[in-house]
C-alpha cells in the first residue's frame, strides 16, 4: 500500500468528533496570535476580552466536571478562583524582583494557585460531598463567601486586605491571551481523557443513578472528590491567569453572583456538553464586557437588564418544545450534514462511470431481465 493511501486511511479511521475542539481552539489561536503579530489586534480592550473569554472557557468546563458529569449543584467555583489568585498573585509579586514577570514567574505561580485550591477542593469536598441537592449548593455557596470575605479582611502587609492585592502583569502581554487559550487546551485534554477513560464512567454512573453505582462496588465518595478536586485545580489556574490580567486582585470580583454566572454558562452550554459550555462561556462572556463598555452614563443601568433579556432568550430557544423542529432542522450539525450530503449527490451525479453510460457487450437491461434455467441434476445427460 503506498504512502498516501496509508495517510488517507489514517485520516478516516480518525475519530473528528473527539478532536474538533482541539482542531477550532488551536486553529483560532494561531489565527489570533498572527492578528496581534502583525498589528491587526492591536487594541488592548481586544486582548483583554479575548483573555477574559479563555478564563470564562477554563471556569466553565472545569465547572461542568462537577454539574454535568457528576450531577452536583455547585455554587463555590468562585472561591477556587479566589484562592487561586489571592495565592499565585502572591507568589507573583514575591517572585516578580528576582525573576522578572515573565513565564517562569507564571508556571511557578499556576502550581501553588493550582495546589491551594486543589487542598481547599479536598477540605470542602469531603463532608460537603455527603450532602446532596440544595445543602450541598448552600454549603459551597457559603465556602466562596468565607474565603472572599477572609481575604477581604486581611492586613495591607499579607494580602492586601481592601484595598485589594497588588500584582504583576505579565511581561508581554500582548501575546498572554495566547498563553490562556493554552491553558483551555490544556483543561480540555485533561477533562476529556477522564471523562473518557473508567473513572469518567464512574463519574457519569453516580449522576444517573447513585444507588446502583454502590451497588456496583463503585466508591462514591472518592469519584466524587476526584472530580470536585480536578474542578478546584482548575478554577485556582483561571484565578491565577486572572491575576496576572489586573494590576490588583480585588475580593468583589469573585461574589457569588460570579459563582452563579457560571452555572448559568454550564446550563446553557448543555448539562454534560463542553463544547457546549466552550461556546457558551465565549458568548457571554463577549456579551457581558461589550454590554459594559457600550452602556455608559445613563444607560448603563440597562446592562443588567439587557443581559438577563439575552439569557432569557437564549434559555427559551434552547429548551421551548415548540422550537424543537427549528432547531433540529437549523443546528450546525443538520446544517453541516445537508451540505455533505448535496456534495456527494452532485459528485455522484457527474460520476462518468456509472453502469449506466459506460459501453458494454451485454445491455444491463437485458442482463437484469434474462430467465435463469437450472439444468435438473436427477436426468442424466444426454449424448
Amino acid at each position: 500500500m503506498s504512502k498516501d493511501n496509508k495517510f488517507m486511511g489514517f485520516l478516516k479511521s480518525m475519530r473528528w468528533k473527539k478532536y474538533i475542539n482541539y482542531i477550532i481552539i488551536g486553529g483560532a489561536t494561531i489565527v489570533l496570535a498572527i492578528l496581534a503579530a502583525t498589528g491587526v489586534i492591536s487594541d488592548r480592550s481586544d486582548r483583554v476580552l479575548l483573555e477574559k473569554i479563555a478564563i470564562s472557557m477554563i471556569l466553565a468546563t472545569s465547572l461542568s466536571l462537577v454539574v454535568g458529569f457528576l450531577g452536583e449543584l455547585s455554587l463555590g467555583h468562585a472561591g477556587f478562583m479566589c484562592v487561586g489568585a489571592y495565592l499565585g498573585g502572591k507568589i507573583a509579586a514575591l517572585l516578580a524582583a528576582p525573576l522578572g514577570s515573565g513565564m517562569l514567574t507564571l508556571v511557578i505561580s499556576l502550581v501553588v494557585g493550582g495546589l491551594a485550591a486543589g487542598i481547599c477542593g479536598f477540605i470542602i469536598g469531603l463532608p460537603a460531598l455527603r450532602l446532596k441537592g440544595d445543602y450541598l449548593a448552600i454549603t459551597t455557596l457559603a465556602f466562596g463567601e468565607i474565603v472572599r470575605t477572609i481575604f477581604q479582611n486581611t492586613s495591607a502587609e499579607s494580602f492586601g486586605g481592601a484595598m485589594g492585592l497588588p500584582t504583576p502583569i505579565f511581561s508581554d502581554r500582548k501575546y498572554f491571551f495566547v498563553i490562556c487559550f493554552v491553558m483551555v487546551l490544556i483543561t480540555l485534554f485533561v477533562i476529556q481523557n477522564l471523562i473518557r477513560s473508567k473513572h469518567g464512567r464512574a463519574i457519569t454512573a453516580i449522576r444517573d443513578n447513585e444507588i446502583a453505582a454502590k451497588a456496583t462496588g463503585i466508591n462514591v465518595t472518592k469519584y466524587k472528590l476526584v472530580g470536585f478536586i480536578v474542578a478546584a485545580v482548575f478554577a485556582g489556574f483561571a484565578g491565577v491567569l486572572f491575576s496576572f490580567t489586573q494590576s490588583s486582585v480585588q475580593s468583589s470580583s469573585f461574589d457569588y453572583n460570579y459563582s452563579i454566572e457560571m452555572l448559568v454558562i454550564v446550563v446553557l452550554g448543555g448539562m454534560g456538553n463542553i463544547n457546549g459550555s466552550l461556546i457558551a462561556a465565549a458568548l457571554i462572556t463577549f456579551l457581558n464586557t461589550k454590554l459594559q463598555t457600550s452602556l455608559e452614563g445613563d444607560m448603563a443601568v440597562l446592562k443588567d437588564l439587557v443581559y438577563a433579556l439575552v439569557l432569557i432568550v437564549i434559555v427559551v430557544y434552547s429548551n421551548s418544545p415548540k422550537l424543537k423542529s427549528f432547531r433540529d432542522k437549523y443546528n450546525l450539525k443538520s446544517l453541516v450534514a445537508r451540505f455533505v450530503k448535496s456534495k456527494s449527490a452532485h459528485s455522484e451525479a457527474d460520476d462518468s462511470g456509472r453502469w449506466d453510460v459506460v459501453p458494454t457487450k451485454i445491455k444491463m437491461d437485458a442482463l437484469l431481465s434474462t430467465d435463469l434455467v437450472v439444468n435438473d441434476v436427477t436426468q442424466p445427460d444426454k449424448a
